[in-house]
């Protein structure tokens, strides 16, 4: 299970296009021409390419043309990370948090996904909520939470979307406040990719819907008609 929701985790991140002379390579990925990709992206990893060492760790944490094997991809990843990649960042932060190929550990945790929040990786974002709010690694903070959580919202980020929700429903370091709880809830049910965040969402919007007036109903609609995302990289 904890994988499966880790896979999902980074699915949610996507392959980023990769600029220059990785196309070609990064289009083998796509194709499912692992084979290829994998005689394509190592020479590229060994000399230090940090876009390669990504891929190509990323290939062995979901076993796509090797083994499957945790621990070769925190060596990859943690290569990239080394160099600032932000997706190698992110995912070494999974595996720490996760306890994947590695003692969970949490502190370690949100090193690395603070580094990439820091470069305004969304996921990243998202995750540093959820320490903040759970307590995991750190004392728990409402207030730091509802920060992260709000900056991978604002950009359209489900996951986030669907906590600040909650924390607006339950008045966590916020006013309690159901417009807004059922506006971010709605959000996150209609922007969702996988179908747990999905289902988990439209529960949350619906459970709060019968705590609600129509009036009320109506103004939390109308405000998630208006929402717009800030732009992002990621």
């Amino acid at each position: 299970m904890r994988r499966l929701l880790a896979a999902i985790t980074l699915s949610l991140c996507a392959w980023a296009v990769l600029a220059g002379p990785l196309e070609d390579d990064f289009a083998a990925v796509q194709r499912g021409n692992y084979s290829a990709a994998l005689r394509l992206f190592r020479p590229l990893a060994d000399q230090g390419n940090a876009e390669a060492q990504y891929t190509l760790g990323r290939m062995y944490y979901n076993g796509d043309g090797v083994t499957q094997d945790d621990g070769e991809a925190a060596k990859w990843w943690r290569k990239a990370a080394d160099q600032g990649n932000a997706r190698a960042q992110f995912g070494l932060g999974l595996m720490y948090d996760l306890g994947l190929g590695m003692p969970q550990d949490y502190v370690v945790a949100m090193t690395w996904y603070r580094k990439a929040a820091d470069q305004g990786y969304i996921s990243a974002q998202s995750s540093l909520g959820d320490m903040y709010y759970a307590g995991r690694g750190v004392q728990p903070d409402y207030a730091e939470a509802l920060t992260w959580y709000r900056k991978a919202a604002d950009k359209g980020y489900a996951h986030a979307q669907g906590a600040l929700g909650l924390m607006y429903e339950g008045g966590d370091g916020v006013p309690q406040d159901y417009v807004e709880a059922h506006k971010w809830s709605n959000l996150a049910a209609a922007r969702a990719i996988d179908k747990e965040t999905r289902e988990r969402t439209t529960k949350q919007r619906d459970r709060l819907a019968g705590k609600m007036t129509p009036t009320q109903i109506e103004e939390a609609q109308k405000l998630a008609r208006e929402w717009k995302p800030t732009l992002s990289k990621n």
